[in-house]
């Protein structure tokens, strides 16, 4: 199992937690700080997806005039959590 605290920027969340199991699989996500409700609802969405799928569903997504989105800075955890 892999896991990394990811601090976000440029969004209302602060952090997201995630966990990816060895099949590459996200098992949990948790973000502090955001839209509690929004946010509970995207961990529940992806729970169980591949990671790369995720990425590809999720990279790019903005909020309002904001260049990236809490959906955007998973994207970006993800691809960081493949890294390390």
């Amino acid at each position: 199992m892999k896991t990394i605290q990811y601090e976000t920027t440029g969004t209302c969340s602060q952090f997201i937690y995630v966990e990816v199991d060895d099949d590459d699989r996200v098992q949990n996500v948790r973000f502090v700080g955001g839209c509690h409700g929004n946010l509970q609802g995207i961990g529940a969405l992806v729970r169980g997806m591949k990671r790369e799928d995720v990425i590809n569903k999720l990279k790019g997504i903005r909020c309002g005039h904001k260049p990236t989105s809490c959906p955007d800075q998973l994207s970006h955890a993800l691809e960081k959590i493949a890294r390390n």
